[in-house]
């Protein structure tokens, strides 16, 4: 064998100068030699009893084995199957072998004889075949070897062994066979099932296929459900291995067994109230089966969703709800990890299902007349438990049933009604008879007494849940008013304003060293930061609230700059700050966006204010988010250690605050992206503030008053010149200072594209402002020039039809003086007529042909120079219209085609009849 022959120069080099060991090599090799080459029967035996006990004893002697013994003992397996002690003998050698020796120092760079032995093993399947093949061997001992033989397999070379079953025919349903045997055997099998169906699909598919799901059940049954021993416990690690993010087999187990049967599993039997460390761990394996079917595959997958919602129906219809509350909430007897695993199965069990939000709502525990509804006594488990553990899960149960539940929401905000002094400071145990609003009141008001502050900070955790995205209820609570704890303290103030007192009192509050506020303060602060965010958030009237009382806004500049409050506190602050830019609606003096940026500006620095952000970013906290409550699965190595866990040691909270369990249940990844976002349009709001002006009017500088014998036009033009010049300072002012508050925006953290590209460049937007400016300009000087031109071109109309009509009048007179000059040419000819006649007594005619001519020719003359006058007139505004449209544009010489040619024509046409 190759593999052999490697592994001889390997153990040559490790120990071919150790002399123990090379006596150990001898010795283990003439025992070998006798196993292979012996005669008698029982000397064999021995031999091998002996190889055996040294294997199981020593490195070398591992080593040594694995150089020489496996061709022998292999040899024994295939061929002396009928000698049940020598095939016993062999199978325990070889579960020597690869069994790790706990005593003993071992360095932690030396070879690993057991894992090498078990790469020799299972590097040919061959081997494998004939290990499988002994499961069928009537005698118990060989199959109980063997399988203790392949689970040290699966421990040392899991995947080769895996690999080298699932190549082998029937290698798992052998393997499934052996659930049916004795106990014992029984029971390492199932063990060597679970470790086989961890990873691998391909051998979950084949062990459902082969009856799984029936024979799991039927074990349980046997064995006495969550009373039974570690057998259940392997039983339901096995369940958990098939159906863990596989939507296929978690169908397959709901419509052949159904879910009654894991159901069953969480029904207390026996004594309720004694709780061993078995029955802890098999109650913690169920609810991790149930967790499995609730909460499906991580993958968005909507056939997978699909059945994930299946199984919230079907488990809710089967009444699942009844036995976890009685496990999480009125056994309060049980273990923490048992109430805490049956609150976060409550939880994903109600979370975006519509029908059993509803369900839960409805519920109600205990027997008349002592029945309250299921969660307030959820909501007095949160206020009340000493178990931080505890308080997360109930915290949970609260996030899932607001998560996009407006409903629920308004339901819960609708019972937050003011109670009377007395009643609000009772002290805690009296809260049993009380609303869930009268509660969560009660707990809010609690920091007033000393002690309660970390009950305060719970409550407000729920708050937060209650408001968060839905404004309806933020209205609502913003108008609550607490009466003050004394008379003498004044009137009632706002629920609101009580919280940021509260919040400022735990910054006040140091441990005894004097250096920085204790855990559970530091807590108090971020939920209270968390919720005030939250409440802020899209919300004017919540933020007019806020600032109505100028402490606040000083009181959050200090948390800024405070060096000795944790990175996620100031972080928490900066966005808080940040809120009251982005949604300020205010335009008083003090108040209003702009001012709030220049008090940061000048108390904190806009350098130090967004490196607050980037340090928040940063942390271990906001790195490390998860959507949801992080969950192990649960084993035989690791079900010890979770089911004794009681709580979170707080000295070692407190020396690690970052890292506290509280703070990372508060910032889970979907605030995380909250306050990303909000990041973002704080960056973007700062520099859209300091790219545009004030709105307030300057006061008037005295140099532009008019001096004294300066003239109106100087006047003006000394205005225009001053404006134009302070036009140019503004913008080139208005530019820099974008562009560095952009740059400041920038500064610090690698936020991602998707945010970055939101903080538009200041320089641009400027300029954008710029031309945006101009453009209205041109468009209006474009609409007066239009509208002039429109006049004008009426002007030119209405001219023309008066030229029409003095060449219509020009025309008659030429009509009139034509028939004139006819008459007088008729009177000639009479005249003539007259003279040939040979009249003695005729007049004068000459005198009265000159006498006539004359007066005809004044009056005439008389019209001629009105005319012309008039003409001259007309002559010298169509020459004014003229050079106006040539202005405009128009073509002149078209408007006037056709213009007088007719009566042009006519004139002519006469003046040439006269000719």
């Amino acid at each position: 064998m190759d593999l052999v022959a490697k592994y001889q120069g390997v153990v040559g080099r490790v120990f071919g100068n150790d002399n123990s060991s090379s006596s150990e090599d001898s010795y283990v090799e003439r025992l070998l030699d006798r196993i292979s080459n012996g005669t008698l029967a029982d000397d064999r035996r021995t031999s091998i009893m002996e190889l055996q006990s040294v294997v199981s004893e020593s490195h070398a002697a591992q080593l040594a084995f694995g150089a020489m013994g496996f061709p022998v003992i292999l040899s024994v397996l295939k061929e002396e199957r009928d000698d049940v002690e020598m095939v016993r003998g062999a199978l325990e050698t070889l579960v020597s072998a690869l069994t790790p020796i706990s005593h003993g120092k071992v360095p932690k760079n030396e070879v690993q004889p057991a894992l090498m032995n078990s790469d020799l093993l299972s590097g040919d399947v061959k081997n494998i075949s004939l290990l499988l093949s002994l499961l069928s061997e009537e005698d118990f001992y060989v199959r109980y070897y063997t399988l203790q033989l392949l689970t040290a397999l699966l421990t040392n070379s899991p995947n080769r062994l895996q690999e080298a079953i699932l190549s082998i025919p029937r290698g798992i349903t052998r393997l499934m066979d052996m659930l049916m045997d004795r106990e014992v055997i029984r029971n390492e099998a199932l063990l060597l099932l679970t470790y086989l169906t961890r990873e691998a699909e391909e051998i979950q598919k084949i062990v459902v296929f082969e009856g799984a799901f029936e024979k799991i059940f039927s074990i349980i049954k046997e064995e006495g459900g969550s009373e039974g021993g570690v057998v259940v416990q392997d039983c339901l690690e096995l369940l958990n291995n098939i159906i863990r993010n596989n939507a296929s087999n978690q169908v397959l187990l709901r419509e052949t067994v159904g879910f009654d049967s894991v159901i069953q599993i969480l029904k207390l039997r026996g004594s309720a109230y004694k709780f061993t460390q078995q029955k802890t761990i098999n109650l913690l394996s169920v609810l991790e089966t149930i967790n499995l079917l609730i909460m499906g595959s991580p993958e968005t997958d909507a056939g997978k969703d699909a059945n994930k919602l299946t199984n919230r129906t079907v488990l809710v219809q089967k009444k699942i709800l009844d036995h976890l509350l009685m496990l999480g909430v009125e056994s309060q007897w049980a273990p923490i990890a048992v109430r805490c695993a049956a609150l976060q199965c409550i939880g994903d069990l109600i979370a975006g299902h519509p029908k059993n939000l509803e369900a839960l709502a409805t519920k109600v525990l205990g027997e008349e007349p002592q029945v309250e509804p299921a969660l307030n006594s959820v909501l007095r488990i949160l206020l009340r438990t000493s178990s931080r553990q505890e308080f997360v899960a109930a915290d949970y149960v609260f996030k899932s049933f607001c998560e996009e539940n407006p409903d629920g929401q308004s339901m819960l905000a609708s019972t937050l009604i003011p109670q009377p002094l007395s009643t609000l400071y009772a002290p805690v145990e009296e809260d049993v008879n009380m609303s869930f609003g009268s509660m969560l009141l009660h707990g809010l008001t609690m920091g007033e007494n000393d002690g309660y502050l970390e009950t305060c900070g719970r409550a407000a955790s729920v708050l937060s849940h209650i408001l968060k995205g839905n404004n309806h209820c933020k209205e609502k609570v913003r108008r609550i008013e607490l009466e003050a704890p004394m008379a003498t303290f004044g009137g009632p103030e706002p629920l609101m304003h009580r919280l940021v007192k509260y919040l400022a009192l735990t910054s006040s509050m140091r441990s005894k060293d004097g250096k920085s506020s204790t855990s559970g303060n530091i807590f108090v602060q971020a939920v209270i930061l968390k919720l005030l965010v939250i409440w802020l958030s899209d919300c004017p009237s919540a933020l007019e609230s806020f600032l109505d009382s100028r402490p606040h806004l000083t009181y959050l500049l200090e948390l800024v700059s405070d060096s000795s409050a944790i990175v996620c506190v100031r972080g928490l602050a900066a966005v808080l700050m940040g809120e009251c830019i982005i949604y300020n609606k205010n335009n008083g003096t003090g108040r209003d966006a702009l001012s709030i940026v220049d008090a940061i500006s000048q108390k904190v620095g806009l350098t130090s204010y967004f490196q607050k952000f980037d340090e928040m970013q940063k942390s271990f906290l906001f790195t490390s988010a998860k959507p949801a409550l992080a969950r192990k699965p649960l084993t035989r190595s690791n079900a010890a250690s979770m089911a004794g866990i009681e709580d979170v040691d707080d000295e070692a909270a407190d020396q690690k605050n970052e890292d506290h369990p509280l703070l990372a249940s508060i910032f889970d990844s979907q605030f995380v992206y909250f306050v990303k976002r909000l990041e973002a349009e704080i960056r973007e709001k700062t520099v859209e503030l300091y790219s545009q002006p004030k709105s307030q009017v300057a006061v008037v500088p005295a140099e532009l008053e008019q001096k004294s014998g300066e003239s109106d036009g100087d006047y003006i033009n000394r205005l225009k010149n001053f404006v134009q010049k302070q036009c140019v300072e503004i913008q080139d002012l208005l530019s820099r200072n974008a562009t560095l508050a952009e740059d400041l925006a920038k500064t610090g953290g690698d936020p991602s594209s998707q945010l970055e590209h939101r903080v538009s460049g200041g320089s641009e937007r400027v300029q954008l402002e710029t031309l945006r400016i101009d453009l209205q300009e041109a468009s209006q000087r474009l609409e007066m020039l239009k509208t002039e031109k429109a006049k004008v071109e009426a002007e030119a109309s209405m001219y023309k039809n008066l030229a029409s009509k003095m060449e219509s009048d020009l025309q008659s007179l030429s009509d009139a003086y034509n028939s004139l000059e006819e008459t007088n040419f008729h009177l000639e000819k009479e005249v003539k007529s007259l003279k040939s006649s040979g009249a003695t007594a005729a007049p004068d005619i000459e005198a009265i042909k000159a006498e006539a001519r004359e007066e005809a020719q004044k009056e005439s003359e008389a019209e001629l120079n009105d005319l012309l006058v008039c003409l001259g007139q007309e002559q010298s505004k169509v020459e004014k219209l003229s050079t106006r449209l040539e202005e405009l544009g128009e073509d002149v010489d078209k408007l006037l085609e056709g213009i007088g040619d007719d009566a042009g024509l006519g004139v002519d046409d006469d003046e040439d009849e006269q000719d």
